[in-house]
């Protein structure tokens, strides 16, 4: 059976100008009927890292967030902490970064609340039935919102290949630990050249993983012992808190990884996330300024194609697969990081990175019940 996707082609006029498109968009999906009154309402959307510009924009998502608000729910935006050290590494950088791009809640009508907590420790454990996990770190704020709406900038994504409701909840929603557990398993690497042996990462570090010892000193250096940090990987949980912590860069995230069990670890926790809600979450893809890369990133490159549209489902898996197939039917763009000789319904995403799994996790998130692949377009 296929799920309707909703879509919009950005056309508009003087009777129906963006805002009314928008209300009728999300009016069709049929959500709020699931909202009886005063719901807190989690909508999830990534703000966007400092020196990017594709993200959602808050004009954008004010009609959304009006809809929610006239159907009775009580909307808030929201994000989880970045695993990595930057403008989004704890609550107080990251609230100030929304604040920066614009996310003003007394324009928008909603709050910013960072949802694992200041410094992304703030969790729930979730169930997930899946071949990597049993259970999953969850941001506490959108584990116990009542209702669940994703905004989703579709786009590449360096790592996953391509970016989309699943990987805004699957990975958004993690905390720092969840985030971790799906990166890699085996915690930090040290650079000793690096540490200055101040001891913050060990004063963060609950599991006792990180402590310091003394650096035999360099012939000729008379400056004394030098303290470093060492790690006994045994002890770690993979928390992820020793990032936040170092100033110098001495402890480092190894990226490299299978992509294809890492997609597959990304998808168990949407499972979590979506699958343990009692009513159905809303997504709501903007296919514009498709980059090659992710918000995070602090740039935003060069487009691949035109602006397509903005759809609605309550499918997370149909919902990306028909962004993705939009975006590989539309003209490619160039100057931009597409190889030359590329056609209108060839794969955009599986040209920029070969190495990336045909279906990008989408078959592992029909197999643990997330949605379909088969869908039917259905234009406002």
């Amino acid at each position: 059976m296929k799920s309707p996707v909703y879509f919009w082609n950005l056309r508009a006029s003087l009777k129906a100008p963006y805002p009314e498109r928008m209300r009728r968009l999300i009016a069709r999906t049929g959500f709020a009927e699931n909202v009886s009154g005063g719901e807190l309402t989690a909508i999830k959307i990534h703000f966007g890292e400092r020196g990017v510009t594709g993200h959602v924009q808050p004009l954008m998502l004010k009609p959304i967030v009006e809809a929610l608000a006239k159907a009775g729910a009580r909307p808030f935006l929201t994000d989880a902490s970045t695993l990595y050290v930057g403008q989004r590494g704890e609550a107080v950088s990251h609230a100030m970064q929304a604040a920066h791009h614009g996310y003003d809640p007394l324009l928008l009508g909603a709050p910013v609340i960072i949802a694992d907590g200041l410094r992304g420790g703030s969790q729930r454990l979730l169930p997930v039935k899946g071949k990597h996990f049993a259970e999953a770190f969850v941001a506490a704020d959108i584990a116990d919102a009542d209702l669940l709406v994703s905004v989703n900038h579709a786009k590449g994504h360096e790592l996953a290949g391509f970016g989309g409701a699943l990987k805004n909840i699957g990975m958004g929603g993690a905390s720092k630990q969840g985030k971790m557990q799906q990166h890699v398993t085996t915690g930090p690497q040290v650079h000793v050249d690096k540490c200055i042996g101040c001891g913050a990462c060990v004063g963060m570090c609950a599991a006792g993983a990180l402590s310091l010892a003394e650096a035999p000193v360099p012939a000729g250096d008379g400056k004394g012992p030098k303290k470093h940090v060492l790690f006994d990987r045994a002890r770690c949980i993979g928390c992820g808190a020793c990032f936040l912590a170092c100033k110098t860069e001495a402890l480092s995230i190894d990226w490299q990884t299978n992509v294809g069990e890492f997609l597959e670890r990304m998808i168990e926790y949407a499972a979590a996330i979506l699958l343990s809600r009692p009513k159905p979450s809303l997504h709501v893809s903007f296919v514009t300024n498709v980059t090659p890369d992710c918000d995070c990133m602090g740039f935003s490159d060069a487009c691949i194609c035109p602006d397509v549209g903005v759809l609605a489902s309550l499918d997370p898996v149909a919902i990306d697969q028909a962004s993705i197939d939009l975006i590989n039917k539309a003209e490619p763009l160039w100057p931009s990081h597409l190889p030359k000789g590329l056609k209108a319904g060839d794969d955009k995403f599986l040209a920029m990175r070969p190495h990336l799994p045909p279906a990008m996790g989408l078959d592992y998130a029909e197999q643990l019940g997330l949605g379909t692949r088969q869908y039917e377009l259905v234009a406002l």
